[in-house]
C-alpha cells in the first residue's frame, strides 16, 4: 500500500520525522498524560470518556485507545488530531523539526485529488484576486476603498487580508469565471454564483459588498463574507455551506493565527472579521472569529488542540455579553482555561481601538481580562435588583452556585471573600451555601461517561481508574493476534509462520500485516516495531498493529505455544465446514431425505475426527 499511496515520500524521510518527535512529548501537548507502569495514560481526545482508556507506550512510540480503537505512531496521531492526510502530517512534522522537505509536494503524494474540489478552490482563489483588484485599482471600488480607509484600514492591512469589492453588476464574476472555462453549475455549488429564477443562467451571489476571503487551515480561499456599506440587510452575507466550507468547523484567520496560537498556547476569540483585522494591526496575532454564527463545540475543539487558554473578546453590548456566557462552558468542557476581555460601554473591539488607540486597547482591555467566574458574577448582576434586600439575597444564592463549581477551596474562598466584603454577609454563611450546592451537585453526578463532551484531554479528570478487559475474541483470532505480536518482535518466528501458514490468516487485516512483515524482513530489516509500523502508512493497519502490540503482547511463548497457535488457525476451515455440514444435516432431516442425512452424518464424523487429530 505504501508504495502506491505515498511512494513520493521516502521511507528514510518518514523515519527521520518519526525519530525527531517523541510521542509522549507530542501527545502531551493535546492530552494530559500520567505514568502507569511502562505506559502513559489519559483521556482519549478522539471520543468522549470520563475514565482513561488512551495509552501511549514510550518504548514502542505508539498510542492506542482501548475505547474507540484509534492507534498508530506519532505521525498518525497528528494526522488524526489535526485532520491532516498522512503526507500532510509528515510535512508539518518535518517542518517543525527543521527537516528539509525534499520530496515531491506532500499534497501530491496522497490518494487522487477530487477534481471538482480542486476546481472550486481554484475559482475561489481567482475570485479573491479579482475582487481585490476591483477594490484597489478601479473606479467601481473607490467608494468601498474610501469606506475602509475611513474605518482606519491601511492599504497594507487591506492587502494582507486580501480584502476586495464585489461590484453592483449582476454578472461580473459569472462572466469572469465563464471566460476562464469554469463550469458555472459547479460554481453555483461552490457558493460563488446563484442561478436565475427562470433557469436561464447564473448571476453573482455577492454584489455591492466589501469582500473578506475566508481561508481553510492551509491558507486556501474556500468562502467569502460580504459586508454591505450602507444600512441594508443582511449586514454580512456569508458563502453558503458547500463541500469546501462548513461554518461550524471554520474559524476566520485561523490559518494566519495558528503559529502564534501554537507557540503561546493562547487564543483570542472575536465576533467579527473587522475585529480580527483591526486587532491584528494592533499587535494581536493569535485572534480568530467565528463565521458570523454562534460558537460551536467543534470550534472549541479545534482551538483546544492548539491552545490551553482562551480569551473571549466579544462586543460590550448585551448581545455580546450573552454570547460570551454561552461560549464559556463550551470552552471549559473542551478543557481550556477561559477569561473574558471587558470592553467599555457597548463598543466592539474595532470601535474601542478607534476611540482609545491600539496601545490603550492592549493595555487596558486585552492585558487585564477577568476570569470566567468573575465574568459570570458580573453578568448575573443585571438579572437582580441589588438595591433591594430580596434582590441581593437572590443574587448571592445564584452567585453561590457559580462559586461552588470551582475545583479548589482557595479559588472558592477568594470569591466568597469578595462577595462577603461587598454585601456584608459573613464568610460562614456563604461557605454553608456553597457547601450545600456542592453536595447537591455531587449527588447528581453520574459515574458514566459524559457523552455531551465531544472532546476532552483530562485536564479536569482527577479520579483514578483502570482499563476494562478487551472484548473476548474467538480462539483463532486470539491466536492470529498473538502470533503477529511475536512476529513483529522476532524475525525467526515470522519465517516459521511464513513457511507453515503463509497468508492463511482468516482476519483480512491480520493477513495484510503478515504480508507486510514478510516483506519487511525480506528487505533485510532487523526487528523494529517502530520502523515497521511507520512503513504501513495505512491508518487501519496501524491501528490493528498498535492494538496487537499493546493488548496481546504479554504472554509466555515457546515452540509448543507457536505450534498450538498455528494448529488453532488451521482448524478454522474445518470448523466452518463442520458448521455448514450441520446446517445441511438439519435441512435434509426436515425434508425427509434419509439417505442424504446419513451421508452428511458420516461427513460430520470424519470432520470431527480431523479436528481431534
Amino acid at each position: 500500500m505504501s508504495n502506491v499511496a505515498y511512494g513520493k515520500i521516502p521511507e528514510s524521510a518518514i523515519e527521520a520525522v518519526r525519530n525527531a518527535h517523541d510521542i509522549v512529548e507530542t501527545v502531551g501537548k493535546y492530552v494530559h498524560l500520567t505514568k502507569n507502569g511502562k505506559y502513559m495514560k489519559g483521556l482519549c481526545p478522539f471520543h468522549s470518556e470520563r475514565t482513561p482508556s488512551f495509552t501511549v507506550t514510550p518504548e514502542l512510540q505508539i498510542f492506542h485507545c482501548y475505547g474507540c480503537g484509534k492507534s498508530g505512531n506519532v505521525i498518525r496521531f497528528i494526522a488524526e488530531i489535526e485532520g491532516y492526510s498522512f503526507p500532510e502530517a509528515v510535512r508539518v512534522l518535518a517542518e517543525e523539526a527543521s527537516i528539509p522537505v525534499t520530496w515531491a509536494d506532500a499534497a501530491d503524494a496522497g490518494p487522487p485529488a477530487d477534481p471538482n474540489r480542486d476546481k472550486q478552490i481554484e475559482a475561489h482563489e481567482l475570485t479573491a484576486k479579482l475582487y481585490h483588484h476591483l477594490l484597489m485599482n478601479t473606479k467601481q471600488g473607490q467608494s468601498a476603498l474610501a469606506y475602509l480607509r475611513g474605518r482606519g484600514m491601511s492599504d497594507k492591512l487591506i492587502d494582507q487580508f486580501s480584502i476586495g469589492y464585489a461590484p453592483e453588476s449582476w454578472d461580473t464574476l459569472a462572466k469572469f469565471l465563464d471566460s476562464r472555462k469554469f463550469p458555472l453549475p459547479l460554481m453555483e455549488k461552490a457558493g460563488l454564483l446563484s442561478s436565475k429564477q427562470d433557469g436561464s443562467g447564473y448571476v453573482d451571489r455577492f454584489r455591492g459588498r466589501i469582500m473578506f476571503p475566508i481561508w481553510n487551515r492551509d491558507g486556501k480561499v474556500i468562502a467569502f463574507a460580504g459586508r454591505i456599506m450602507g444600512d441594508g440587510q443582511p449586514k454580512y452575507l456569508n458563502s453558503p455551506e458547500s463541500p469546501l466550507f462548513t461554518k461550524s468547523r471554520t474559524l476566520y484567520n485561523f490559518n494566519n493565527a495558528r503559529p502564534d496560537i501554537r507557540k503561546r498556547r493562547k487564543v483570542v476569540v472575536f465576533e467579527g472579521y473587522m475585529d480580527v483585522i483591526k486587532t491584528w494591526s494592533a499587535g494581536i496575532r493569535n485572534g480568530v472569529a467565528t463565521m458570523g454564527t454562534a460558537l460551536t463545540d467543534e470550534h472549541a475543539a479545534i482551538l483546544a488542540r492548539s491552545a490551553d487558554e482562551v480569551t473571549i473578546c466579544y462586543d460590550g453590548d448585551s448581545a455580546g455579553k450573552a454570547a460570551a456566557m454561552k461560549a464559556i462552558p463550551m470552552f471549559e468542557k473542551a478543557g481550556m482555561t477561559v477569561s473574558v476581555a471587558m470592553l467599555p460601554g457597548n463598543m466592539d473591539p474595532d470601535e474601542a481601538i478607534e476611540a482609545y488607540g491600539p496601545d490603550a486597547f492592549l493595555r487596558d482591555v486585552m492585558d487585564h481580562p477577568v476570569s470566567a467566574v468573575k465574568f459570570k458574577l458580573i453578568y448575573l448582576r443585571k438579572n437582580h435588583m441589588l438595591e433591594e434586600d430580596e434582590g441581593r439575597r437572590k443574587y448571592l444564592l445564584e452567585a453561590s452556585k457559580i462559586v461552588a463549581e470551582l475545583e479548589t477551596a482557595t479559588e472558592r474562598e477568594m470569591y466568597m471573600k469578595e462577595l462577603s466584603r461587598e454585601f456584608g454577609v459573613s464568610m460562614d454563611a456563604l461557605k454553608q451555601d456553597v457547601h450545600a450546592v456542592r453536595l447537591t451537585n455531587q449527588n447528581l453526578q453520574s459515574p458514566r461517561d459524559n457523552n455531551d463532551f465531544s472532546w476532552n484531554n483530562g485536564r479536569n479528570e482527577k479520579r483514578p481508574s483502570s482499563f476494562g478487559p478487551p472484548t473476548l475474541l474467538p480462539a483463532y483470532q486470539q491466536a492470529e493476534r498473538k502470533l503477529l505480536s511475536v512476529m513483529m518482535r522476532d524475525a525467526a518466528t515470522a519465517r516459521t509462520v511464513h513457511d507453515q501458514l503463509g497468508d492463511a490468516f482468516y482476519v483480512e487485516d491480520h493477513a495484510a500485516l503478515a504480508a507486510y512483515l514478510y516483506a519487511f524482513y525480506a528487505q533485510g530489516h532487523d526487528p523494529d516495531v517502530k520502523r515497521f509500523i511507520s512503513t504501513l502508512q495505512d491508518d487501519r493497519l496501524e491501528r490493528t498493529a498498535a492494538s496487537i502490540l499493546l493488548m496481546d503482547g504479554d504472554f509466555s511463548f515457546n515452540e509448543q505455544v507457536l505450534n498450538d497457535f498455528i494448529r488453532e488457525i488451521r482448524k478454522v476451515p474445518l470448523l466452518r465446514e463442520l458448521e455448514q455440514k450441520k446446517e445441511q444435516l438439519v435441512r435434509a432431516e426436515r425434508s425427509g431425505d434419509i439417505a442424504q442425512a446419513v451421508q452428511i452424518g458420516i461427513e460430520i464424523i470424519t470432520l470431527e475426527k480431523e479436528l481431534k487429530e
